[in-house]
């Protein structure tokens, strides 16, 4: 089974749930997707590396670094790494705090991103767009530039219009229809 194919079929079983959920930002919903459930797990880290790396390279975006909004961002970027590693052409991973930490160095960008690094911006899933356009602020003012965005899954629900205004190019793997499909049909 190609490896996309498994990713989608993996964030189906493990991350979308059917219901009624209030998100984030206090809209209700008739499904929910946790992406961490996928990116957190073993089988998930593997294709969720490979399946980023093959959209990088296939996007040709000059970075040598991954990373955004902790806490969604960090396993899409650590798998990103991990892959980088073995195809032999490395990049680093960094996280972006929420808030500054309050103490010691008190940073924001945690795992040594350079001020002249080229970065792409990695989400989970992506829903306003909010997460991904605070960590492009906080990289931008380290003085590091962001190439592109680049999503698992986008909830079809503005992210994709707010990104591109703000200037920013935003690549996803999965729509939030493509994984719906998929669930609705197993549900039956």
């Amino acid at each position: 089974m190609p490896n996309h194919h498994r990713l989608k079929l993996l964030l189906v079983e493990r991350s979308v749930r059917l219901g009624s959920f209030t998100l984030a930002s206090g809209a209700r919903s008739s499904f929910y997707i946790d992406a961490r459930c996928t990116t957190m797990s073993a089988e998930g880290q593997f294709l969720c590396g490979l399946a980023c790396w093959e959209a990088l390279k296939s996007l040709g975006w000059s970075v040598t670094h991954a990373g955004g909004l902790t806490m969604g961002a960090d396993p899409v970027a650590y798998a990103l790494a991990h892959r980088s590693w073995i195809e032999r052409s490395p990049l680093d991973a960094f996280s972006v705090r929420k808030t500054p930490k309050g103490h010691g160095t008190g940073q924001e960008i945690e795992g040594g991103l350079p001020a002249d690094a080229g970065v792409v911006v990695v989400e989970d899933s992506l829903t306003s767009g909010a997460s991904a356009l605070q960590a492009t602020r906080a990289i931008e003012a380290h003085g590091a530039t962001v190439r592109g965005i680049l999503a698992l899954v986008d909830r079809e629900e503005g992210a994709r219009e707010r990104i591109e205004r703000a200037g920013y190019e935003l690549h996803t793997l999965f729509t939030a229809a493509e994984l719906l499909e998929v669930a609705r049909r197993a549900a039956d």
